[in-house]
């Protein structure tokens, strides 16, 4: 296993979170642009929005993998919960539990920001991830639906 740093993002680590954003959006078929990706970089940088991030990086300070979320309020219980929107991992580095090192980060963070659980959503043909997540974590009985505005 890849000995990682986990942390959040800084300045510095804006040109290789964009090449790994751009890999992640590529990956699901979305359309990635400047605009878009200096919103989002935008936002995880304001202590004042709610999304947040982890980015893996070497020892020698590269970026190579990211993980977006978010707290969530969860009313049926009354709790918050964290919610994970965006998990990727360069190429180069899979298969040396990057994934596995960034969502445990993450749920060491929930753990102190008092968070019930981790929720998150992947394509069903994302079958390598899938493995990943199948040893973390339980898959819900849950269907998603989306309603475009």
């Amino acid at each position: 296993m890849t000995q990682l740093i986990i942390a959040s993002p800084i300045a510095g680590d804006k040109l290789d979170w964009r090449r790994l954003y751009r890999g992640y959006a590529a990956f699901y078929k979305m359309p990635m642009n400047d605009v878009i990706a200096d919103r989002v970089w935008g936002w995880i940088n304001d202590p004042t929005h709610n999304l947040e991030a982890l980015f893996a990086r070497t020892p020698k300070g590269r970026v190579i993998g990211l993980a977006h979320f978010r707290a969530m309020p969860r009313p049926l219980t009354g709790s918050t919960v964290g919610f994970l929107d965006d998990l990727f991992v360069d190429p180069e580095f899979r298969g040396e539990r990057v994934a596995f090192q960034l969502i445990t980060a993450l749920a060491e963070l929930g753990r102190q920001r008092g968070w019930t659980l981790i929720r998150w959503l992947t394509g069903d043909d994302n079958y390598r991830a899938r493995g990943v997540y199948d040893r973390l974590a339980k898959r819900t009985m849950w269907i998603t639906y989306q309603m475009d505005l």
